[in-house]
């Protein structure tokens, strides 16, 4: 990965189609191996969990160019590489895995490097759904799916409402859980995990203690388009 990073820092000190011009082989370098690391990814990942074995590494993967259109922000590449492993591919809407690599000269996306698990949007019912199952069976659900994750993911607060619900109890230990309007777990790994051997078993292995976390979004999800 560190071919990457150094390719992304430069990117984001070049933020313009020239530099990129001029540039285009290195990335299409750098492009070929995160592919190929990627598909390793699905690999190991598709072990525990079928779903994401039947992936390929197109299913999963973003293009570098920005949409500028409805962004203050013009620069035209993004400067993170990420891959996103869920149930019948990135755009399915289903929680899955996530990882990216980013330039590690911030702590707040897209510079930080990132892992998470879940997804960002979801449809009305499929919130109200979740809200209800995790209101009802609050216990089985703080020890069969969040105490079972990794210490190192935190749950994603950004978007969530400013008050509870009507509904429900503004002082119930699940109440952060009914402000949310996405559902996510998130990390945020730094250069040291990154840089260090065995990248692919390691990131494989902490998306395993989330898959618990992954079903659970994602019975609700499969419920809702049924």
């Amino acid at each position: 990965m560190k071919e990457t990073i150094g390719f992304l820092r430069d990117l984001s000190c070049n933020n313009n189609r020239e530099w990129f011009a001029a540039n285009k082989e290195r990335y299409r370098e750098v492009q070929a191996r995160w592919h190929e690391w990627c598909g390793q990814l699905i690999r190991a990942v598709g072990q525990y969990d079928p779903d994401i074995a039947r992936l390929d590494v197109k299913d999963c993967t973003y293009r570098i160019y920005r949409d500028t259109r409805f962004s203050t922000d013009k620069s035209p590449y993004k400067t993170h590489f990420g891959v996103f492993l869920s149930k019948g591919g990135k755009k399915s809407m289903h929680a899955g895995y996530y990882f990216h690599v980013g330039t590690g000269l911030g702590k707040d996306y897209p510079h930080c490097h990132m892992m998470a698990s879940g997804n960002y949007c979801y449809e009305p019912r499929v919130v109200r759904m979740l809200r209800e199952d995790i209101s009802f069976g609050w216990e089985a659900f703080k020890e069969n799916v969040l105490e079972v994750a990794d210490p190192s993911f935190r749950v994603d607060m950004d978007g969530a409402l400013k008050r509870v619900p009507k509904g429900y109890p503004a002082d119930a230990p699940y109440a952060d859980f009914m402000r949310l309007k996405s559902y996510s777990l998130v990390a945020c790994p730094d250069d040291d995990f990154i840089l260090q051997p065995n990248l692919v078993e390691r990131v494989a292995e902490l998306f395993r203690t989330v898959k618990p976390f992954n079903d659970f979004i994602n019975r609700a999800v499969d419920f809702e388009e049924d």
